[in-house]
């Protein structure tokens, strides 16, 4: 028994001294994980912000296209025979490729990269006088803002005004 009088400080003190590491190495492991999720957390939304930033510009781009394209289409675009009407249109669908690029760059799902393509390509097309129908137009202009919000905030449900859910999808 005199032993124990003598090992055992030395052994309290030893398992001390363990719990005091071992409390030490899970408090650093939940730090370090709370860490990397705020990291995370800080970097999904400077993409985002990235991301609505490219998105807004595609839009304001592709409002200017379609706008253009039916007048155009309406008679009274490009008929003036110095072709600026058609040298700016050809501008403005120019402008709207580079701003798809970038949405292409930055777009975090192949929906979204998928629905500016298709979106673009039908603005081309009603710039070019192929088809310049409004309703064909807002199809895919709506399928667009539906992979943009998608890609922006996924998992979320869009909700429009009345609280219905705005998608049938």
């Amino acid at each position: 028994m005199g032993s124990w009088g003598t090992l055992g400080p030395a052994v309290l003190s030893l398992a001390g001294v363990a719990l005091g590491a071992i409390g030490s190495f899970f408090g650093q492991h939940l730090v370090l994980r709370a860490s990397a999720r705020q990291l995370e957390v800080e970097q999904s939304a400077a993409h985002r912000a990235e991301l609505k930033d490219v998105i807004l510009k595609f839009l304001g781009v592709a409002s200017r296209v379609q706008k253009a394209a039916l007048a155009r289409s309406g008679g009274d675009g490009g008929q003036d025979g110095d072709g600026g009407q058609d040298g700016r249109l050809d501008e403005l669908v120019e402008e709207l490729w580079l701003a798809q690029a970038e949405i292409d760059l930055a777009a975090r799902t192949e929906s979204l990269r998928g629905a500016t393509y298709r979106y673009a390509f039908r603005l081309a097309e009603a710039a070019r006088g192929d088809d310049a129908d409004a309703a064909t137009l807002r199809g895919v202009q709506a399928e667009f803002m539906d992979a943009a919000y998608d890609d922006l905030w996924p998992g979320r449900q869009r909700v429009t005004a009345s609280g219905d859910l705005g998608r049938s999808a």
